[in-house]
């Protein structure tokens, strides 16, 4: 009986040893997977950390060297860059020519400075000068040339052009007759009183010859009938039969032949353009002679009837300053001016 019951007592205590040792396994393999798993945070942790900072030195040293941060609102303000240059230009009735001056579009008439009157084309611009050019020739048409010329009218001269004292002022417009009969000197202050001035020979012929500086508004040779110029009649030839005499006559520039006028209205020759920057200036071949600064007394470019194929190089030195006739006219130039 009691050897089993001490058997008994001996599976007994073998059996709760090997539950024992069954727990320790148990617990050791447990600690092992917590171990793993802790480690394995940890280890994924430090890995993530190290992959975040490698990409963010690969990232600054693709971006390159940091710029500066904006500043502060309300902070000194910074450097402002350059504005940029402003362009010269010319008044709207003027042509830019090659970026150096400005010259009128088209030839001028002439406005009295003080009430802006136009003055009579087809007498000089000056009070005394015209009223005595108007009497003359009241009485010398009478006397030259045959019937049809004797009965051509004088063109009407303003009474306030008679009257008073005035100051021409140039206007350059499109599609009017130019205003002749004006000397050198009666030019040079209509341009002065449009704030503008006479042009040198040498601007006169750079804006003549265009961009592409050739000898004519159209090309590098004549031809005939591109501008109003070395026309198949002259207007005293018309009127007095004599093309050296009577070159006061108010009438000459109303002078047509087959029906067509001899002077043209400004612009209206338009083949005669020398061009420039997209635009161009009118007959400064033909229509009529500019007077050009030169106190000696000189003026360019042939007017309708003057038998001349120099185009741009057409020059007359042979009159003073105070010099007027039918065929003399006026252009401006001017210096550049900034944009406002």
């Amino acid at each position: 009986m009691a050897g089993a019951v001490a058997a008994e007592c001996v599976a007994g205590a073998v059996a709760v040893a090997a539950e024992l040792v069954c727990v320790a396994l148990v617990c050791v393999a447990l600690a092992g997977c917590r171990s793993e798993r802790d480690g394995g945070a940890a280890d994924a942790g430090a890995g993530a950390a190290d992959a975040t900072d490698a990409g963010a030195a690969s990232a600054a040293a693709d971006a390159g060297p940091a710029e500066a941060a904006p500043p502060l609102v309300g902070g000194p303000a910074g450097p402002r860059p350059p504005a940029p240059p402003v362009e010269p230009r010319c008044p709207p009735e003027m042509v830019r020519v090659a970026r150096r001056f400005c010259v009128d579009r088209y030839e001028a008439v002439l406005l009295d400075k003080e009430t802006g009157l136009e003055i009579s084309a087809f007498y000089p611009p000056a009070r005394q000068a015209a009223a005595s050019v108007e009497r003359a020739w009241s009485k010398m048409r009478l006397q030259l040339g045959d019937e049809e010329a004797r009965r051509m009218e004088l063109p009407l001269l303003p009474g306030w052009q008679k009257q008073r004292e005035f100051e021409p002022r140039a206007v350059s417009r499109k599609g009017v007759l130019p205003q002749g009969y004006t000397s050198g000197a009666q030019a040079e202050l209509a341009c002065r009183n449009a704030g503008k001035r006479l042009c040198t020979l040498d601007e006169w012929r750079t804006a003549c010859r265009g961009e592409r500086d050739e000898q004519f508004p159209y090309g590098p040779t004549y031809a005939d009938g591109q501008c109003n110029v070395f026309r198949e009649a002259h207007p005293a030839g018309v009127l007095h039969r004599d093309v050296s005499m009577g070159h006061s006559d108010p009438r000459l520039n109303l002078v047509r032949v087959a029906g067509a006028p001899l002077l043209r209205r400004t612009g209206e020759t338009a083949t005669c353009a020398s061009a420039w920057e997209g635009d161009a200036v009118s007959d400064m071949v033909g229509n009529l002679d500019e007077w050009v600064d030169d106190p000696e007394g000189t003026f360019v470019g042939g007017f309708y009837a003057r038998a001349t194929r120099e185009g741009c190089m057409s020059r007359v030195a042979s009159h003073d300053f105070a010099y007027f006739d039918y065929s003399t006219g006026v252009r401006c130039c001017a210096d550049l001016r900034a944009a406002p």
